[in-house]
C-alpha cells in the first residue's frame, strides 16, 4: 500500500541515498594519511583575488586555457562569496559563482565550497583545505583529503616569485608530502589577466 504524497516503490528513499552517497562512490586512496592543513588562517587576510599558478588535472576546468582567478569575499554571516574565472580558447571568459563555509572553526583552514544551488539549498559541497600558506598571504596550496584536486595560488604581487624554479620545487614538495604526484601539475603559463580584462 502506498501512502499519499510519497513516491512509488521507495523512489524517495533511493533519491535520498543517491544524494547522500554519490561522493562515497568516488574512490579515495585508502592508504593515505590524513591531509594536514596549516595551523591557522586569518580569513580577513585570505579573502581577495588569487591567481592560479598550477593545478592538478580536473574535469571542471578542462575548458580553461589560462588567466584563472578565484576571488573570495567575506560576508557578514561568516560565509564567503566565491567567484572563479578563467579565459577560454576563444578569448572569452567563463565564470562560476559559489559559496564557501568554514568547517574547521578552530583553524579556518578547512572550508567547503558549493557551486550548485537548488532554490537556495546547496546539496553538494566540495572540500577546500589550505595545506600551505605564505606568512604574508602571498601564495597558498589548496587541496582536498581525497587527493583528487589541488591548486597552487598566488597573489598578483607574488606571481614572479612563485614561478621561479626554486619556489616551484618547494611547492611541488608540499604536494608530494601531502600524497600527490607533482609531475601531474598543469602550470598556468599565461600569467594574470591584462588590466580591465
Amino acid at each position: 500500500m502506498m501512502s499519499r504524497g510519497l513516491l512509488p516503490g521507495g523512489a524517495l528513499l533511493l533519491l535520498v541515498l543517491m544524494l547522500l552517497g554519490w561522493q562515497a562512490a568516488i574512490p579515495v586512496k585508502a592508504t593515505e594519511a590524513p591531509l594536514p592543513t596549516v595551523e591557522k588562517v586569518d580569513l580577513s587576510r585570505y579573502v581577495g583575488t588569487w591567481h592560479e599558478v598550477a593545478r592538478m588535472p580536473n574535469r571542471f576546468q578542462d575548458q580553461c586555457v589560462g588567466e584563472v582567478t578565484a576571488t573570495y569575499r567575506l560576508r557578514p554571516d561568516g560565509m564567503i562569496d566565491v567567484l572563479n574565472r578563467c579565459r577560454l580558447a576563444d578569448g572569452s571568459y567563463d565564470e562560476a559563482q559559489g559559496l564557501a563555509r568554514v568547517v574547521g572553526p578552530a583553524t579556518h583552514a578547512k572550508l567547503e565550497v558549493s557551486f550548485f544551488s537548488l532554490f537556495g539549498w546547496r546539496p553538494f559541497w566540495g572540500d577546500y583545505w589550505i595545506i600551505a600558506l605564505d606568512p604574508d598571504y602571498r601564495y597558498a596550496v589548496v587541496a582536498e583529503p581525497g587527493r583528487r584536486y589541488a591548486w597552487i595560488l598566488a597573489r598578483d604581487s607574488a606571481l614572479d616569485e612563485v614561478l621561479q624554479p626554486e619556489m616551484r620545487q618547494r611547492l611541488r614538495e608540499v604536494l608530494h608530502r601531502a600524497g600527490y604526484e607533482p609531475d601531474d601539475l598543469i602550470w598556468d603559463t599565461a600569467g594574470p589577466p591584462a588590466s580591465g580584462a
